[in-house]
């Protein structure tokens, strides 16, 4: 039986009177990255709030691995430049925040030259590697990314894309990333989901980018020299039809070779 870690099941959900999910299932497994993507307005946020347990759905089920420790990345995180609040003290604010975890996840990101910088006045990349930073402070077992390449150039998203494989792989933590733009995710995951308000199709990536929903919705998968970042997969994914079911700069600074691998011991029960 496989490990999981969380698993929604026919959640439904609306506001003012309006449907925002019918009947949709999510389940996230240790070890594995899954992509949850779709247009505007197609529900990402809503399931994301109701996965994080922000938000409670109309009906359906949310079951949590008892314990599971989460890491959230959100979009964006604005802080008034007013307000004179360096790296190391935001950091400081993360929940669960331990001290002692600090060093090894800001040498694994290569921000240590940034601990003492204004956070608000950071650049795209910066910003993005921080915000990952304060996510993996939790010691997550699933870790969650809302559009985690926000702000970045297509060399920036290629190297952060990266660095979450390798993350996946040193945490042995599921990751669900949430986006709106398939092109550069399809060769850093494992699974996609692709959701307009309810699940159009789902399954492996190469499957998923031929599927007449996610056609119907993207258009043709971007050329595969244009991939940036291949994810090697050794198991295969079921996949599943459903009915028919629509970017930004700033560079990133690059890692530290040879930066090793990142360990964070996990809290004592």
């Amino acid at each position: 039986m496989r490990d999981y870690l969380l698993q929604l099941q026919d959640i439904h959900f609306a506001r003012n009177q309006r449907s925002i999910l019918q009947g949709v299932a999510l389940d996230i497994y240790q070890g594995e990255i899954v992509t949850l993507i779709g247009p505007n307005g197609a529900g990402k946020s809503s399931l994301l709030k109701i996965a994080l347990g922000l938000q409670k759905p109309d009906s359906g089920s949310v079951v949590r691995r008892p314990g599971l420790r989460i890491g959230y990345m959100p979009q964006k995180l604005q802080i008034p430049e007013t307000l004179p609040l360096c790296v190391r003290d935001f950091l400081a604010l993360a929940r669960d925040y331990k001290p002692a975890q600090l060093p090894a996840v800001a040498r694994r990101l290569s921000i240590e030259h940034l601990l003492d910088s204004q956070f608000s006045r950071l650049s795209g990349g910066e910003h993005q590697r921080v915000l990952l930073a304060r996510a993996l402070l939790a010691s997550p077992q699933l870790l969650v990314l809302d559009e985690p390449v926000q702000g970045l150039d297509v060399g920036g998203q290629a190297e952060l894309y990266g660095l979450i494989g390798e993350l996946k792989s040193e945490l042995n933590a599921g990751i669900l990333m949430v986006s709106h733009d398939l092109h550069l995710v399809m060769a850093a995951t494992d699974r996609v989901i692709c959701l307009n308000q309810h699940v159009c199709c789902e399954g492996h990536p190469s499957h998923v980018s031929q599927d007449p929903s996610y056609l119907k919705l993207f258009g043709r998968q971007m050329p595969a020299q244009l991939a940036p970042y291949t994810h090697h997969h050794d198991h295969e994914h079921d996949h599943i039809h459903g009915p028919d079911c629509q970017h930004q700069h700033g560079p990133l600074a690059p890692l530290k070779p040879h930066s090793g691998p990142l360990i964070i011991k996990e809290p004592k029960a």
